[in-house]
């Protein structure tokens, strides 16, 4: 009987400390200055939107600039590091792990990653075409890293370039499990690279709320032609502009035949030096997703106020000529 007694006191004490520890507020998502010696930020984009481009010449000036910094490739098209090299890809881990374990040899760091003018430049890779999924090949390529000792490296900066699609598990990898400190969106002029920037934030916003520390440290504006969209979108979900890439002929000639530019002799060396400044500077911010109409609204005519019917469509007219009225057989009661 004081058995029972006991037992009846001591789960009415534990109840009580639960319901005060419910009571109790949560701590604030941390919004401050990234304390980390290394910020690990993460670079996302639509595909040919420019981020390999972006990347390539950020590290470089990252690297002229004395910093020590590791690009890793996360798109399983391996094209991060191509522009750093003159045209030529790193090999991939997940390729070289492959081809390793089928010789029953170790993977090596020098077997993945290169170095060109102290820039550290590696490619996760994927597989094959239709045979299987990217972002498995991102949760298997950083399982990989690990293992290589990834967390004990000593880098200023290590630059992760992904793809946009953050609705795969995979590529949203960075944001959900607190894998890097700050996200940067590339976009451009047109919807679908700010649908993708959106997509991103709203990514970015839903583990804030989950308690999540990533944020937006904010947007490159790439072949901007000067229309706004961008700048734009960029207000309205409350991130800042870090550098507008000009729509040139010239800097469209050297990335196509694989010439960095973000070197400090360059014509174009003050704009990635700035981009550098603005990245340092940056904090990590919860961002304001846009809706879909606000989003579509950024390119919409102001003077254009008509809007297009949504006719429903009927059964008869999906049909055609085969379409035959036939009673329901539904029982319908009248009300009571």
């Amino acid at each position: 009987m004081s058995t029972h007694t006991v037992s009846v006191d001591a789960i009415s004490n534990m109840a009580r400390e639960l319901r005060e520890e419910a009571m109790q507020e949560p701590e604030a998502v941390p919004s401050g200055e990234v304390k980390k010696e290394t910020q690990i930020i993460a670079i996302y984009g639509k595909g040919g939107i420019g981020k390999s481009f972006t990347l390539a010449n950020l590290s470089y000036m990252m690297a002229q600039q004395g910093k020590k910094v590791l690009l890793i490739g996360c798109d399983p098209k391996s094209d991060t590091t191509s522009l750093l090299f003159g045209g030529r890809a790193c090999p991939t881990i997940i390729e070289t792990s492959s081809k390793k374990k089928q010789s029953g040899d170790q993977v090596a760091i020098g077997d993945v990653c290169f170095v060109r003018d102290g820039v550290y430049a590696m490619e996760l890779g994927g597989p094959e075409v239709g045979r299987g999924c990217g972002g498995r090949g991102i949760i298997h390529g950083f399982e990989l890293l690990e293992k290589l000792g990834f967390h004990d490296w000593d880098f200023d900066y290590v630059l992760l370039d992904f793809l946009g699609d953050v609705v795969c598990g995979g590529f949203g990898l960075p944001i959900a499990r607190d894998m890097c400190q700050k996200v940067i969106v590339v976009g451009s002029n047109d919807l679908q690279s700010l649908y993708v920037a959106n997509n991103v934030c709203s990514a970015v916003e839903y583990f804030r709320k989950l308690g999540g520390n990533v944020g937006v440290a904010g947007m490159v504006v790439n072949k901007d032609d000067g229309t706004g969209e961008a700048q734009a979108f960029a207000e309205k979900a409350g991130i800042p502009i870090l550098s507008s890439i000009p729509a040139d002929e010239d800097i469209r000639r050297k990335s196509a035949s694989y010439e960095i530019i973000g070197h400090p002799d360059s014509t174009w060396g003050s704009l990635f030096s700035g981009l550098v400044d603005g990245i340092e500077e940056s904090k990590p911010e919860q961002p304001n997703p846009l809706s879909q109409d606000e989003l579509l609204g950024l390119f919409s005519k102001e003077d254009d106020e008509a809007t297009v019917p949504m006719t429903p469509a009927t059964i008869k007219e999906l049909s055609g000529k085969s379409f035959i009225d036939t009673p329901s057989l539904e029982v319908v009661y009248d009300e009571a």
